[in-house]
């Protein structure tokens, strides 16, 4: 069983401006984590993006959606992954405000 987790980013740049650095930052993430996780399917469709990851022998389905004013993401997280959500919130809202910040 599944369970969600949803993070909300807030942000200041503007869709535009925030889904160039939410691309941007995509792929740098997976260059970064190569060894950790496979992209099993991506689909942006306007301003989000559809994924299906592997980590940890585990599927992980999820979604990023930039509006004006924030980026939210919601993964479903596998019952063992679940047991690390809160880790994982704080990662995803860490690495989301790093890509956000105002340069």
């Amino acid at each position: 069983m599944s369970r969600p987790l949803t993070v909300t980013i807030p942000h200041n740049l503007g869709r535009e401006v925030a889904l160039a650095r939410i691309r941007v930052g995509i792929v740098q993430l997976r260059s970064t984590y190569a060894g950790q996780f496979t992209v099993l399917d991506e689909t942006w469709t306007g301003d989000k993006l559809d994924f299906r990851i592997s980590a940890l022998k585990q599927t992980v389905s999820g979604s990023i959606e930039v509006a004006d004013t924030t980026v939210t993401v919601s993964v479903m997280l596998p019952l063992f992954l679940a047991m690390l959500a809160e880790k994982a919130k704080a990662a995803i809202q860490h690495r989301g405000q790093l890509m956000l910040e105002k340069k």
